[in-house]
């Protein structure tokens, strides 16, 4: 009985902390760290404003996307685990960068801590609005002479594996140039200094109906609703698989359970907001909001799965 009652009191002891911790959280502003730009940006800073109004504390947004996210993930990896300092980020730097080079200053498993996936971005390829290149057929026979350029937001990003395994599937060869904005991407095919650029359908589209460039595909598993003429890239290449894209909250390592509970829960209550589901459709994001446990789950399924695509394309490890 003894056992009992210290076993219960010791268990008090440790809750009774973390009880006031989530009631008196957040105390200060908190900083929500960006590990991407462009359209992920613009929907990050709604998300950042609807819990500014929720939780009655600023959440001040801090875009730091260079090295395909890896420096405002790693930001955040080494941020005191109490809830001030958490990460909006990608598959970019949590998990191709890790299987694309041996630099990684992080772990994704052991130095995050899941909060909760946001959604799927919807990518493209584009063009300059003169370019020859209509559709994915001229887009291959283009590239057969090995002389077509392609930009991205970086080395180890969605959109670089996506065209290292194009080429694996189509027997092409493009030649990479990245860029540590994404939004240089849709300024270079602007410009008609780029032949062809992977972007997020956020940054693109405005440029697309404006006329300054061209979406020649669509590059995911099927079309998107806002574009319906568009077609996939597998539609014009049979056997490509778009790797996937998703994007979603991290906090720091061993960040306390009712901390992660509740931003979980803002996050949640911010994206689903009457007027978010036109930001996301306008932006190119389809929601897929989880648990903690089901992104923590994601990231530890795609990690192999992103490995063995990089090594099937024969992609160099950095």
């Amino acid at each position: 009985m003894r056992t009992f009652v210290r076993a219960v009191l010791t268990v008090a002891c440790f809750a009774a902390p973390l009880q006031a911790l989530a009631q008196n959280y957040p105390a200060k502003p908190v900083r929500m760290v960006l590990a991407l730009g462009g359209g992920g940006e613009t929907l990050a800073r709604f998300i950042g404003q609807k819990m500014t109004e929720s939780i009655g504390q600023p959440v001040i947004i801090d875009p730091q996307p260079a090295a395909a996210g890896v420096v405002g993930a790693n930001m955040v990896a080494k941020a005191p685990p109490d809830g001030y300092t958490f990460l909006y980020a990608a598959t970019n730097s949590q998990v191709y960068r890790l299987v694309l080079s041996r630099n990684t200053p992080y772990d994704p498993v052991k130095d995050f801590t899941p909060i909760s996936r946001l959604s799927d971005a919807v990518l493209v390829l584009a063009v300059p609005p003169n370019s020859p290149l209509r559709n994915m057929r001229d887009f291959l026979e283009q590239a057969k002479g090995g002389k077509l350029f392609y930009g991205t937001s970086g080395v180890g990003t969605t959109h670089h594996l996506s065209a290292e395994v194009l080429q694996l599937v189509a027997h092409i060869k493009l030649t990479h140039v990245p860029f540590k904005d994404p939004n240089l991407v849709a300024t270079e095919i602007i410009a008609g200094r780029l032949e062809s650029g992977f972007g997020i359908f956020g940054t693109m589209y405005q440029h697309h109906t404006a006329g300054k460039l061209r979406i020649i595909a669509i590059n995911n598993v099927k079309r998107y609703g806002r574009t319906p003429d568009i077609p996939t890239i597998g539609e014009g290449v049979p056997g490509y698989e778009p790797p996937p894209g998703w994007n979603g909250f991290f906090g720091p390592g061993n960040l306390p359970r009712p901390i992660v509970q509740r931003l979980n829960a803002e996050i949640h209550k911010a994206s689903t907001a009457p007027d978010m589901k036109e930001r996301f459709d306008q932006l190119g994001f389809i929601m897929t909001l989880s648990t903690p446990e089901e992104l923590g789950e994601t990231v530890k399924r795609d990690l192999p799965r992103a490995a063995k695509l990089v090594k099937d394309a024969g992609i160099p490890v950095e």
